[in-house]
């Protein structure tokens, strides 16, 4: 039997990918009626990555959709559904990850969220997730108008919550974002799969059961 003995105290989970199956091409794959070729190209060179992180660190959606369809008229309807439609990126939470956390909660572990995120957006996301009010804290790019893998927002997270790096869990989808963390002295992990995290956690020697609950995810707190 592995020891359950471990110096972390609070774990910290990206948002996007980890807690919530946030992608564009939830909502894109429709608008684009399934013509995947075309929709990558739209991501790509439109409504590109580097757009969207500028989203992230506080640029008003009024303003970046209005410059994009300026240089885009064509795709005019599609850059306005990035901020109309939003809600369809997100359809839902990733329930496994989502009882992972409430696991380390009932064992005692604080947990918390560090995530890029609009700050025009993430009131909607609160609303339709209560899920999040469960969490200790909350901290969105949005509000301190810095991004991973800035290690400026990750000092702001510390600091603002009381955490100390070797203490803390930082738990994330991108290899920058988790190196970034790792480069501050943060635990930091890579996301893969609910199923790989859990091993994960578990080898840090935090108290999680080997397998998820019967009949997925634990109740709200």
């Amino acid at each position: 039997m592995r020891s359950m003995t471990t110096q972390i105290t609070a774990v910290a989970f990206d948002l996007g990918g980890v807690l919530l199956d946030w992608n564009p091409r939830h909502l894109y794959r429709r608008l684009f009626g399934g013509d995947e070729a075309s929709m990558e190209r739209f991501l790509a060179e439109v409504c590109t990555p580097a757009w969207n992180a500028s989203l992230d660190v506080g640029r008003p959606f009024a303003e970046a959709v209005a410059e994009l369809v300026a240089a885009h008229p064509d795709h005019a309807d599609l850059i306005a559904a990035y901020r109309l439609n939003w809600q369809e990126m997100v359809p839902g939470s990733l329930e496994d990850s989502v009882a992972i956390m409430r696991e380390l909660r009932r064992a005692g572990i604080r947990t918390y969220a560090l995530s890029n995120w609009s700050a025009e957006t993430f009131p909607d996301t609160l609303a339709r997730f209560p899920f999040l009010d469960e969490l200790d804290g909350i901290l969105i790019s949005g509000t301190v108008r810095v991004g991973k893998p800035d290690p400026a927002i990750f000092g702001h997270f510390l600091t603002r919550f009381g955490l100390t790096a070797g203490a803390t869990v930082f738990v994330d989808d991108w290899d920058r974002n988790v190196a970034a963390a790792a480069a501050l002295g943060i635990v930091a992990i890579r996301f893969v799969d609910a199923a790989r995290l859990r091993s994960d956690l578990r080898d840090l020697g935090l108290p999680l059961a080997a397998e998820p609950p019967r009949g997925g995810a634990l109740p709200r707190m």
